[in-house]
């Protein structure tokens, strides 16, 4: 063993002591160990020169590339930022600590939950975060840094101490596309995938995107430059990462590549070069995960890693074996409801879906300032779209699977394909495992006080094997399965009951000899969110008058925002006939404390109902946004 690494190992020993004691490390003993610095952009796919994109003009990273690790296979836990930024923050599943699942709410930490600033401080670090939080999650940010703010920097650390410094670029964020970006590649130089459709507004986002990868890439060029100016550059591991996959449309917020599959290089310096897997330049295939981030830098620090941590390191002296998956997720997305779960091994991916009713793409009013997603609503709306264009609009299989190397694009589903049965078969199993060891709370509606990572795990209170065989049956739409609906809609448990009312609206008509038990379960359940299910598959069978009256008291003010959000998007599938809601969810749009969800959703529906809808006419007050007067947590 050298001595470089004996001395690395029993400061990692002498860490962990002064982690369980609260007592930071001696400044000598500090010296011995690795400084840290993130460089996390946001929303992009790794359309880098050194990822094989020939457009991308991206040297800073490359170099970075050249002379450290290249992970190809890097995938976000969840394809939009705040679930993907609670998974960093705390090295679980955002679906293990429901409602971080969802698209920016605010979920409760469990007291036993360390994040990794608060485990490096504890070790001796000085840690700054310069400056996007967006946690999803109770975590107060003053309290998990020593600086969390614009001027947050490793250069205001004491003497002589490590740091980890966090820097977040938000050049490449999605608002970024809300307006033309010129610069080397133009509009003309693009590809647009097949499920795209190929407009103007299409290849200037794309073009957009482009351009604004290469900016975002002279800004990683600063801060390395920084760095090797300060004689920091052979005592620091430096990570380049994006926080989740691409915002072109069918990118975030889908569990698709686009929305998953990030970018991330890490160069170790000669100094640490021991605690890397290969040689500077390598590239690695294996699967790796944003769950993996914060044990992969406690094993780098030589701390110990919480059992709490559900990732596995994959550098450092406690690195894993490599991982054969990386799972994925997808549950409310902004104004719009969804249950999505995903696996990839790099080659294959499987997607599981959950809600297949609804269309993959639903109206999203801030995705939809974006010129790509206004074209393609428009030419769907006026039945010009190919199939492969048009599908994202229309129901969904439960089950998906594609070669990504024979399918890029993904538009050939090979679900049915006795090849590949026996690779099914196991990624299906590896899902379902995966999702029972994490207690997955992806199932229980928002606003059920059964959400959290403690309340979910109470004695007989969340049945989850139970739980996901009822939604499997209803998923799949078997009209086979109806009497096992119609017994699981009387189940004590209300998520069980939950999942029995929304198979049976998957079933459709199928589902009419369970017409008095919907009504019953809408009239009478104790849950809310059970109420909403069975009455929107009430009014589905027919019974409008009575579901309608019942969906729209629930769009009261003295409701929660998940059940009235739940109930607006009930009302936006019955369709015409939710005219008689009008009144309420006109109120809903009215004043300045309004919930920015609650807005766009019943703007929507409004719209629609008075057939004033337009693709290129955004909903989304950015205005509104700008003054900051709307009730819904910041958006970067």
């Amino acid at each position: 063993m050298s001595g470089s690494r004996r001395e690395f190992l029993k400061a990692g020993a002498l860490a962990t002591a002064a982690l369980a004691s609260n007592v930071p490390l001696a400044r000598a003993r500090d010296n011995a160990r690795p400084n840290f610095l993130w460089l996390v952009s946001e929303d992009n796919n790794p359309f880098i020169h050194a990822y094989g994109d020939r457009l991308a003009h991206t040297p800073n990273i490359d170099a970075l590339a050249s002379r450290g690790l290249l992970y190809r296979n890097v995938y976000s836990n969840a394809p939009v930022c705040a679930p993907s930024r609670f998974t960093i923050l705390t090295g679980m599943y955002s679906q293990t600590c429901a409602p971080a699942n969802h698209m920016r709410a605010v979920a409760k930490l469990p007291a036993m939950l360390r994040t990794y600033p608060e485990l490096l401080r504890s070790a001796g670090y000085y840690c700054t975060n310069n400056a996007k939080t967006d946690y999803n999650c109770d975590a107060d940010p003053a309290k998990l840094w020593d600086a969390s703010s614009r001027e947050a920097h490793w250069k205001n650390r004491p003497d002589g101490r490590p740091f980890m410094a966090v820097f977040n670029f938000e050049t490449t964020h999605e608002s970024q596309l809300f307006k033309p970006t010129p610069g080397r590649i133009k509009p003309e130089d693009v590809r647009i995938p097949a499920y795209l459709p190929d407009t103007p507004g299409m290849r200037e986002n794309h073009a957009s995107y482009y351009n604004l990868m290469e900016k975002m890439d002279a800004q990683v060029g600063e801060k390395l430059a920084e760095l090797s100016a300060a004689g920091l550059a052979e005592d620091t591991i430096v990570f380049y990462y994006s926080d989740n996959g691409g915002v072109l449309p069918r990118s975030k917020r889908y569990c698709y590549e686009e929305g998953l599959r990030c970018a991330l290089v890490v160069h170790l310096p000669a100094k640490w070069a021991h605690l890397a897997p290969a040689a500077p330049g390598a590239t690695l295939d294996a699967p790796v995960t944003f769950v993996d981030l914060a044990p992969t830098l406690l094993s780098l620090a030589g701390l110990a890693i919480p059992a709490t941590m559900q990732g596995k390191a994959f550098l450092g002296p406690a690195a894993a074996k490599p991982q054969p998956y990386a799972f994925g997720m997808r549950n409310r997305m902004d104004e719009r409801y969804d249950f999505v779960r995903t696996v990839t091994d790099g080659r294959y991916r499987y997607i599981r879906n959950y809600m297949p009713f609804l269309p993959a793409v639903q109206n999203q009013a801030f995705a939809w300032l974006a010129r790509g997603y206004q074209d393609w609503d428009e030419l769907q709306r006026a039945g010009k779209l190919t199939p492969a264009q048009r599908r994202a609009f229309e129901q969904r299989p439960y089950e998906e699977f594609y070669d990504l190397h024979a399918d890029p694009d993904q538009i050939d589903n090979r679900i049915a394909d006795v090849a590949h049965a026996i690779r099914i078969k196991a990624m299906r199993s590896a899902l379902d495992a995966h999702m029972i060891k994490i207690n997955d709370n992806g199932f229980i509606p928002e606003g059920s006080s059964l959400e959290g990572y403690e309340p979910s795990r109470g004695k007989g209170a969340y049945p989850l094997q139970r739980v996901m065989r009822v939604a499997q049956a209803g998923a799949r739409r078997d009209p086979r399965k109806l009497a096992t609906l119609r017994k699981a809609l009387d189940d004590r448990d209300e998520v069980v009951r939950y999942w029995a009312a929304m198979g049976l609206l998957m079933l459709g008509a199928s589902a009419a000899p369970a017409t008095a038990a919907l009504q019953a379960a809408m009239r009478s359940d104790p849950s809310k969110q059970v109420r909403i299910v069975a009455a929107e598959a009430c009014a589905m069978l027919g019974d409008k008058e009575e579901s309608l009256a019942a969906l729209t008291s629930l769009l009261e003010a003295a409701e929660g925002m998940p059940v009235r959000l739940q109930a607006v998007n009930a009302l936006t599938r019955i369709g015409p006939a939710s005219r008689a809601a009008l009144p309420a969810l006109r109120k809903m749009t009215e004043g300045d404390d309004r919930n920015e969800y609650l807005n766009n959703a019943a703007t929507y529906l409004i719209q629609t109902l008075e057939g004033s809808y337009d693709p290129h006419r955004p909903i989304f007050d950015l205005e509104r946004l700008l003054r900051g007067t709307r009730a819904a947590p910041g958006r970067a």
